[in-house]
Parts: structure tokens; C-alpha cells; sequence
């Protein structure tokens, strides 16, 4: 069950790795416009805001792998509390800024937390 743990959250946080790199790099360009949704000039207004949210994105992913390197207790600590976070982030963002958050974020979170706990 560990493996499967470790699998989950290497997942979750390659999803935010991809997210950041949309978020902070790519946000006016195809890849970036169609992740928002945004034309070309509300992309380019939004930019920093994207570099900002893309930031929080980083922080998380670089948690998990922080999580999945550290000997245990502090990496099994540090995997609980960052998933916590991936969750809270996506159900907040789903709640204020699209429901697919839920799925996309939030879901993945929960499962990996859950898989993190039971091998834990």
C-alpha cells in the first residue's frame, strides 16, 4: 500500500507542476488560454494573477515531493499536510472559481490523502 501511497502523491504533484507551468509560463499562450478560457487580451490582463496563483501551485507540488523524500515520521507529516492543503485549495475553488477544481484538484487530493493515511 505504501508504493500505491507514494504513486498517488507523486501524481498530485505532477498534476500542480503541470499547473504552475501553465499558470506562470504558458498563460498567454494556447496551452494557458485554453486552461482559463481566456482570449488573448484577457489572458495578457490576468497574467500576473496566473504567475501568482502558478506560484501557490509550485508550493504544493514542492511539499509532496518534499514528502516523498524525507525519511518518515516528517515525510508521512509533511504528505498529510500538503494533501490537506491540495484538498482545501480545490474544493475552495471549486466553491468560488469552477466546479471542475473539484475533480481536477480536490478528488485527486482526497485520494491520495486517503491512501497516504491507510499505508501510513
Amino acid at each position: 500500500m505504501q508504493m500505491a501511497a507514494n504513486v498517488l502523491v507523486g501524481l498530485v504533484a505532477a498534476f500542480h507542476v503541470y499547473v504552475m507551468v501553465l499558470e506562470m509560463f504558458l498563460w498567454e499562450r494556447k496551452p494557458g488560454r485554453d486552461l482559463s478560457g481566456f482570449d488573448a487580451d484577457m489572458a495578457r490582463a490576468t497574467a500576473s494573477l496566473a504567475a501568482n496563483q502558478g506560484l501557490y501551485n509550485g508550493f504544493l507540488a514542492a511539499g509532496l515531493i518534499w514528502g516523498l523524500i524525507v525519511s518518515d515520521p516528517t515525510g508521512f507529516r509533511v504528505q498529510i499536510f500538503f494533501l490537506i492543503c491540495v484538498v482545501v485549495a480545490g474544493v475552495y475553488g471549486a466553491a468560488t472559481a469552477n466546479t471542475r477544481i473539484l475533480f481536477a484538484q480536490a478528488l485527486p487530493g482526497a485520494i491520495a490523502l486517503a491512501a497516504v493515511v491507510v499505508a501510513g
